[in-house]
């Protein structure tokens, strides 16, 4: 049986610096004090600007962005970081509408936490977060030729459609390792979240339907009509089965 190693993996927090952008100082006043009793290194800002300046400085190792920020708002700076680095970045809204979420996630965000919420959820959300992003990556030793047109090789973290590689992101990249790994076989949406997200992460499913959307983009031919990620409705998904 696969180890889960979400579990297993763990990191000190002393030996992580997280920049907390907002631009209300009561909000980031709380936020430092509940990562500070958890041991971690904080740094502030109050705009977008200023967060890229100290991302570019002190080079965090995890990002809480508010989006409703004047001048420059959380969209416009993640998009920003983006271009630069790939530090896991939460995001925090009053805005609690899908497309908003949506919106983040497309343009690189890797959780998203509506206002008002509680620091245990926050801190939750965190360790989860920073254990996907230190934890070792997978890695099988041979290449898998699904058919012509898809080869998957996870010691190297290639993908080949058709003939060209395709960059995926270390979330695609994790959840098509538990897929292939388990080729032929239907995992509920529950152990996909947490394999993938962790525990913490079990009921959230847009999580787990737009970053299935992504892959399929990625690797079908016709993602509407998808032959490699199959749909088993109300249970899960399924990567079609490999030949012996």
């Amino acid at each position: 049986m696969e180890k889960d190693t979400l579990d297993s993996f763990d990191f000190d927090p002393r030996d992580i610096t997280i920049l907390v952008v907002d631009d209300e100082p009561h909000m980031r006043d709380l936020i430092r004090m509940n990562l500070e009793i958890e041991r971690y290194q904080v740094i502030e800002a109050n705009n977008g600007l200023e967060a890229l300046e100290q991302l570019r400085s002190h080079l965090p190792d995890l990002v809480i962005l508010d989006v409703m920020m004047p001048e420059m708002d959380g969209f416009e700076t993640l998009r920003a970081i983006r271009e630069v680095s790939t530090v896991p970045v939460i995001m925090l809204t009053v805005r609690q509408s899908e497309p908003d979420r949506i919106r983040g996630l497309d343009l690189g965000a890797d959780d998203y936490l509506a206002k008002p919420f509680s620091p245990r959820e926050l801190l939750s959300r965190i360790r989860a977060l920073l254990r996907r992003a230190f934890m070792p990556s997978p890695s099988r030793k041979t290449e898998i030729v699904v058919d012509p047109e898809l080869k998957i090789d996870f010691a190297r973290h290639e993908v080949i459609v058709r003939g060209q590689k395709v960059e995926l992101r270390p979330t695609e990249y994790r959840l098509l390792y538990h897929l292939v790994s388990h080729a032929g076989r239907l995992l509920t949406h529950e152990t996909l979240l947490s394999k993938v997200w962790g525990h913490e992460y079990r009921d959230e499913a847009h999580y787990l339907r737009l970053y299935i959307t992504y892959l399929r983009q990625k690797l079908e031919k016709d993602p509407a009509h998808p032959k490699y990620i199959l749909t088993e409705r109300g249970v899960g998904y399924r990567f079609k089965a490999l030949d012996k």
